[in-house]
């Protein structure tokens, strides 16, 4: 079966580093099930590849800057290249996914294919993320293409890797018609808050066991306190200070199963803390647990 295991593997920026598909066919599906639990929330990160995400069971609520979308059975969600995106079940769900680099379908930056229809789509804003529901008509076959190359990925037969390709070059070739007069009268411009907000997560990401104020990530993008909080309100709806305690437990969390050697009091220092006593209450506010608790029972589920 050519599915991967659905896992992230992140630097500090929230750039994910594992290749997806292989050189000479970068392309990946996944099949994963999770629930709401705070330990199996996908995080913010983002990767050069286009994404497609289905639902074909529960609910997921999938969150781009400064966007929401609440996926229900059957419907999809269409994630653009280096587009910072998150997702948590709700409160459970079972998604496939496809995870592909353009030059699948465009061979190369300079062919008919790159420069006329997938550069337009990747530059378009509107597209960053783009919701699709098979009560549509015209989302409708962008989902049945979709469904079509994930289960013949997933069957492996021969020649499947042709089979894929052309079922994503026709999701994409139908986005781009959809859209194509919008594309055509827009200029593409850089989107000011999400220039800034990820200077200021890339900021918290290499900084966060530091005693990080305010004003220092305010100061990563440049820009005043007030405008950060306005900044991470509208891109991401959580504060810059929540965002980092946050971002802390939940290295904390990873810390906690992958160093099983190490006392609760070492990782939280390690991850920011000034106390363990102050780790276990924030680990508690977002995971509903105790770090002792969820090592526990994290390594009895194993």
């Amino acid at each position: 079966m050519a599915l991967q295991e659905c896992s992230l593997n992140l630097d500090r920026t929230g750039r994910e580093l594992s290749p997806h598909g292989t050189i000479d066919f970068p392309c990946a599906g996944y099949s994963s099930k999770f629930t709401s639990c705070a330990w199996e929330e996908i995080p913010w990160h983002y990767h050069e590849e286009m994404e497609i995400i289905y639902i074909a069971e529960g609910n997921m609520c999938v969150q781009i800057p400064g966007r929401l979308f609440r996926l229900r059975k059957g419907e999809a969600v269409f994630i653009n290249s280096k587009i910072l995106h998150r997702a948590v079940a709700n409160p459970s769900c079972e998604y496939h996914s496809m995870v592909f680099l353009d030059l699948l379908i465009t061979g190369s930056k300079n062919s008919v294919f790159s420069q006329k229809y997938i550069e337009p789509i990747v530059h378009y804003s509107a597209l960053d993320g783009c919701c699709l529901s098979p009560d549509i008509d015209w989302q409708c076959g962008l989902i049945e293409n979709f469904t079509e190359a994930f289960a013949i990925m997933t069957e492996e037969t021969f020649g499947y890797e042709f089979l894929v390709r052309e079922h994503l070059s026709t999701f994409c070739m139908l986005l781009y018609r959809q859209y194509k007069a919008e594309i055509d009268e827009t200029k593409p411009e850089a989107n000011q808050d999400e220039i800034r907000i990820r200077k200021m997560l890339d900021f918290i990401h290499e900084n966060y066991v530091e005693n990080l104020q305010l004003l220092q990530i305010a100061q990563a993008a440049d820009i005043g306190e007030r405008e950060c909080l306005r900044c991470f309100q509208r891109v991401i709806q959580v504060s810059p200070i929540q965002y980092l305690l946050k971002y802390r437990v939940t290295q904390g969390a990873s810390m906690l199963l992958n160093s099983p050697q190490m006392c609760i009091g070492e990782i939280s220092i390690l991850c920011g803390f000034d106390s363990p006593s102050n780790f276990s209450k924030v680990f508690r506010r977002f995971f509903s647990c105790t770090p002792k608790e969820y090592r526990k029972n994290m390594i009895k589920e194993k």
